[in-house]
């Protein structure tokens, strides 16, 4: 009886380790079934020649402002992966509305044509000094004004385009809208340059880099036509990813990061108004 108990006593024990134990630690199947969800993807849609925005530089490398102030929100938001997808300006509002990318980052201004298709977000992120646009020899120029009888050229779909479309709408057509070709900025940069064209419309940070960088030989002149905040476009039911975004944004402007992003790549603070 004693080599009875003796053999029984380490197997009740074990039974009621086992018993014990399945009682306090979870199974596999059951911690996988708890693992933290991957974070969900976030394809961002972007450009390639808008310098000091979004841009190749010389190591092939994409960046610029809202590049690396994407990334700086991608590092703040752990539950989502953010990729980038570039393409010419002209197809990041059809590629938004087609569902092929999230989120369009490229200088972005609110108008009521894409207020009714998509979602902006609520936090601004740089504000978009618009003026009128010359080669640096022409005097004859100095206002919206003076454009009226002139060819003046823009990117199809860019707001400086519907601001042209506005003016006109309102003085009878008289300004000749020229839209810019595939080669996006360096098409109206050799149309400036070269004279077949009066004028452009853009900032004075896209003038200081294009006159240091390949020699554009432009100048602003007058007053800015608008003061535009700049936000980023969404899928119209994206209203999580929105509320996240201006999350972050708000943290990025409250600890300074924002700032710097713009002076480092747009030589000044444009994060606020004139």
């Amino acid at each position: 009886m004693l080599k009875t108990r003796t053999k029984l006593v380490p197997v009740c024990l074990t039974a009621l380790l086992v018993i014990s134990g399945c009682g306090s630690a979870p199974s596999p199947q059951e911690t996988a079934g708890k693992a933290e969800a991957p974070p969900k993807k976030i394809i961002i849609g972007t450009g390639t020649q808008f310098a000091n925005i979004c841009f190749i530089d010389d190591k092939g490398d994409l960046t610029g402002y809202d590049v690396e102030l994407v990334k700086e929100i991608d590092k703040r938001l752990p539950e989502y992966e953010f990729e980038f997808k570039t393409m010419d300006f002209s197809n990041l509002l059809l590629s938004l509305e087609t569902k092929k990318i999230d989120v369009i980052a490229h200088q972005m201004e609110v108008n009521e044509e894409r207020k009714a298709k998509f979602l902006f977000n609520d936090e601004a992120y740089n504000i978009f000094p618009n003026k009128v646009i010359v080669h640096q020899d022409r005097q004859d120029i100095h206002s919206i004004d003076d454009l009226k009888g002139k060819k003046v050229i823009v990117g199809a779909t860019s707001n400086a385009a519907v601001l042209l479309q506005e003016y006109n709408a309102k003085n009878n057509n008289a300004i000749q809208i020229v839209y810019s070709g595939s080669g996006g900025t360096n098409d109206v940069i050799a149309q400036l340059k070269s004279g077949r064209v009066d004028a452009t419309i853009s900032t004075q940070f896209a003038v200081d880099q294009r006159n240091k960088t390949v020699d554009a030989q432009q100048k602003t002149v007058g007053p800015a036509i608008s003061n535009s905040k700049v936000y980023f476009i969404l899928q119209k039911d994206a209203d999580e990813l929105k509320t996240r975004m201006d999350e972050a944004l708000k943290a990025i402007k409250k600890d300074g990061t924002l700032g710097k992003l713009s002076t480092q790549w747009l030589g000044a603070d444009y994060t606020v108004a004139e």
